[in-house]
């Protein structure tokens, strides 16, 4: 009986998602055209293109057809793997896929890096209130929240650079060709931790507060009274009782993490020159390239409905009552 209120809670959830993700395509497909300025390729000032090049080009991506016609088209190319880039007229999936391998590794660490960083500071912080730890971390915490992510990438890219002499833009190290496969993996491990370290710098920093704010409010409660009045250990009694009632908030901020796997490094993909999906999004904005702005826009759509879906999951495994 319960298990077959799962899957049709989830088959039901599964539904609306793909109701809402078809208005979304369409919402987000009327306003990048409705957008000012044309794609690169189809760029009138261009001195080599003739008024009659200008127009095939325009017919053979569809841009002159009604908006709605081009709508149908997006969505036929998108499914069927035709999907060409305006920029380079290259497959947009296969674009995106190379973009993806590439920023699926920071996103991993940088996300392992503020949750496994977070959650102790703020838990020792919330436990010990008022004491020389909770002081400096929140001081520290405030601190990195208020200096922008971009001014302190760059102070740190000067200090290594000037320091240690070592590369630390892109995603390896130039002339290591032909190094063994034990060297250019040490090499690229290298150059991930640092941009995974910034990105994760400020993610700690207010994740870390969000835990100590959530911990003060639930440690105090009668049952974690009641925990320690029948002689459990303080561990026990904080991480099972204590931490456990504090994680929804945290449930929900988990599954809309998932969606920064497109866009949320953009910033630091650009100083470190990293290519990945997000610095694809940047680049594609300022080439008005059409297709690849509307399938990473549709992708990260996907990403935060697949998020809020499990993140619904999670509440009742954390929280049992939620079932009901």
């Amino acid at each position: 009986m319960v298990e077959a209120i799962v899957v049709n809670f989830i088959l039901r959830n599964i539904w609306q998602r793909i109701i809402l993700l078809v208005f979304i395509s369409i919402i987000s497909h009327s306003i990048v055209h409705l957008a000012p300025g044309e794609p690169a390729l189809v760029d009138p000032s261009n001195p080599r293109m003739k008024p009659e090049d200008i127009q095939r080009i325009r017919a053979a991506f569809h841009l002159d057809e009604p908006l709605h016609i081009q709508y149908v088209y997006w969505v036929k190319d998108l499914f069927t793997g035709e999907l060409k880039s305006f920029k380079d007229n290259q497959p947009v999936m296969g674009k995106i896929w190379e973009k993806f391998l590439n920023s699926l590794p920071l996103f991993i660490i940088a996300t392992l890096i503020t949750w496994c960083l977070a959650f102790p500071v703020g838990i020792h912080a919330a436990v010990n209130r008022d004491s020389s730890f909770d002081r400096s971390s929140t001081f520290i915490s405030y601190a990195l929240i208020s200096i922008p992510g971009f001014f302190l990438s760059y102070l740190v890219i000067i200090f290594m650079v000037n320091t240690f002499n070592v590369p630390v833009l892109g995603m390896r190290t130039f002339g290591l060709e032909g190094a063994s496969f034990l060297f250019q993996s040490m090499d690229r491990v290298w150059h991930l931790t640092i941009p995974a370290l910034m990105s994760a710098i400020a993610g700690t920093a207010v994740l870390s507060r969000y835990v100590r704010s959530q911990m003060l409010e639930v440690i105090h409660q009668d049952y974690m009274r009641t925990a320690r009045a029948k002689g459990l250990p303080e561990d026990q009694v904080i991480y099972r009782h204590g931490l456990r009632n504090a994680l929804l908030p945290f449930i929900t901020m988990f599954g809309l993490t998932i969606p920064g796997l497109i866009g949320g490094a953009v910033i630091f993909e650009q100083i470190f020159s990293w290519p990945g999906m997000g610095r694809l999004g940047f680049e594609a904005i300022m080439a008005r390239d059409f297709p690849v702005i509307l399938t990473l826009n549709f992708m990260t759509a996907v990403l935060v409905l697949v998020g809020t879906l499990i993140s619904d999951i999670l509440y009742a495994v954390v929280d049992p009552r939620i079932k009901f």
